[in-house]
């Protein structure tokens, strides 16, 4: 038997998956690392907890797993977007890699609009310059930390990173590049003329590989440390999203994915990047060869019903904390949710904006929170939804991964308020499995990422939309729209008085 192994660079954990050549998960582990939050807006991770905790995993993966090190073929990487990890001459690290959920860069973000101009940002990266991105953060270390940026050669992604520490050899993938803000969408390299208007050398943007492509083999100390071969082929790999997107068969137009994380993600396949969504939703790069996804994002998606759970059910299990949520009717007896606990993306590109419960009444119970939390979520993702079909796509049949698909009611949730029909995988591992898909395509075990798809992805079962809840939610996301607007202010106000 063949195998190859999916590594997914996540915020809070490596997950590591061997799998075979019929696509079955063999073995599987998880290895945490800590996030380090010095001031509020702060997120960052040191490199080399994502070496180490990699390499361990690894290790148990060969020793506990079924394969032999020599029937292990390859390897390919998702992982976290966007993160920033600045390089010296010698390619370490010169300080903490500032990550993804990192929100100290507003100030670098209307930089950029100020010297480049927002127009000419869309027309050049297709993404609006948002806190998360990698171009802000490396503006903010050139204002604020000019000793190091002076000593910077060469910056890279997080699995970009642990990828060059196994093999030796340097490079980002076009998925992770387009989230810089740097890629040129059009020319497919990076933009000397953004480089230019920043003051930023462009000699620091590394080599640029597709998704699919070998970046070498295991260095003999990585496959030492990892008990694998050092003929291990290691593949590029791609933006936990886009892997997320393979793993779950978005592989052609029409196809659409909603994931629930700590964040939610809604994403659909595009063929081309010539389409024109005025920065609304995000423009990137796929994994699979020349492709593109668009992508709106609900920045605390599982994380607002985590923050409810956590405050006033902590001691509870999920399954004990939603019991009877279906017995809830839609609305949650007029109680509303807006899930911007922690800023909201898409369509509001808005780190300031705050939740909200409209509607509280005296009758309401905890239940009714809780179904209120789940519906403002699934609300949140279907602006992009919304967005996707105004710009002429049809959206009928969605993938729906994560945490939300663990819920059934959420996914007949889910098909209500996206008024589609709702796909739940069989097995449901998303990144993970299509970094592995990476490595099998590579690998040369299928001739396509189709075909791969066909072989690994299996439905288990499929959610319709019911007629007369579709109506009620029409009536509802109405309601929850008007929100923001008459909210925004009032935090804006409120802002004076977070510590």
């Amino acid at each position: 038997m063949k195998y190859v192994i999916g590594v997914d660079l996540g915020t809070s954990a490596v997950k590591l998956l061997l799998v075979d050549e019929l696509g079955s998960i063999q073995y599987e582990v998880s290895k945490s690392y800590p996030l380090i939050q010095e001031k509020n807006g702060y997120s960052e991770q040191n490199p080399e907890e994502w070496v180490k905790e990699t390499l361990s995993g690894l290790k148990e993966l060969v020793k506990q797993g079924p394969a032999l090190d020599n029937e292990i073929e390859g390897i390919s990487f998702s992982g976290q977007m966007h993160g920033l990890v600045l390089l010296d001459e010698k390619n370490n690290p010169l300080r903490h890699a500032i990550l993804w959920n990192d929100t100290r860069t507003t100030a670098q973000c209307n930089e950029i609009y100020e010297k480049v101009g927002e127009q000419r940002l869309l027309g050049i990266t297709k993404n609006p310059a948002l806190e998360g991105f990698t171009l802000p953060k490396l503006l903010w270390v050139k204002q604020n930390e000019p000793h190091l940026f002076k000593q910077a050669k060469s910056f890279v992604l997080p699995k970009d990173y642990v990828r060059y520490r196994l093999t030796g050899e340097l490079a980002m993938e076009y998925s992770d590049a387009a989230g810089t803000l740097l890629l040129d969408m059009n020319a497919g390299e990076w933009s000397r003329e953004l480089c230019q208007i920043l003051d930023i050398d462009a000699s620091i943007c590394p080599p640029l590989v597709a998704s699919t492509d070998q970046t070498g083999t295991l260095l003999q100390e990585a496959a030492d440390l990892s008990g694998l071969s050092p003929h291990t082929k290691v593949f590029a790999g791609g933006a936990d999203n886009a892997c997320g997107a393979v793993g779950s068969g978005i592989l052609e137009d029409g196809k659409t994915l909603c994931s629930v994380g700590t964040s939610g993600v809604v994403l659909s396949y595009e063929s081309s990047n010539h389409k024109d969504f005025g920065g609304r939703v995000h423009y990137f790069n796929h994994a699979a060869p020349e492709a593109y996804y668009t992508m709106g994002v609900t920045l605390a998606a599982g994380y607002s019903l985590n923050w409810f759970k956590d405050v006033f059910a902590s001691n509870e299990s999920f399954e004990q904390f939603a019991y009877g949520v279906e017995n809830v009717p839609a609305g949650s007896n007029g109680l509303l949710f807006t899930p911007y606990v922690a800023g909201e993306r898409t369509p509001h590109a808005d780190a300031g904006i705050r939740g909200s419960f409209i509607g509280m009444d005296r009758m309401h119970s905890r239940i009714e929170f809780v179904h209120a939390v789940m519906e403002g979520i699934t609300f949140s993702l279907n602006e992009s939804i919304e967005i996707f079909r105004n710009n002429g796509k049809q959206i009928d049949t969605i993938i729906s991964t994560g945490g939300g698909a663990k819920n059934e009611y959420w996914l007949q949730m889910q098909a209500n308020v996206f008024n589609a029909n709702i796909v739940k995988l069989s097995s449901e591992q998303g990144p993970g499995i299509g970094a592995a898909m990476l490595a099998a395509y590579g690998c040369g075990w299928f001739a396509s990422l189709q075909s791969c798809a066909e072989a690994f992805i299996k439905v288990d079962r499929t959610f319709e939309p019911e007629k007369e809840k579709v109506e009620e939610y029409i009536q509802l996301f109405k309601i929850y729209q008007q929100v923001y607007t008459q909210t925004a202010s009032l935090n804006e106000q409120l802002a004076h008085y977070r510590k």
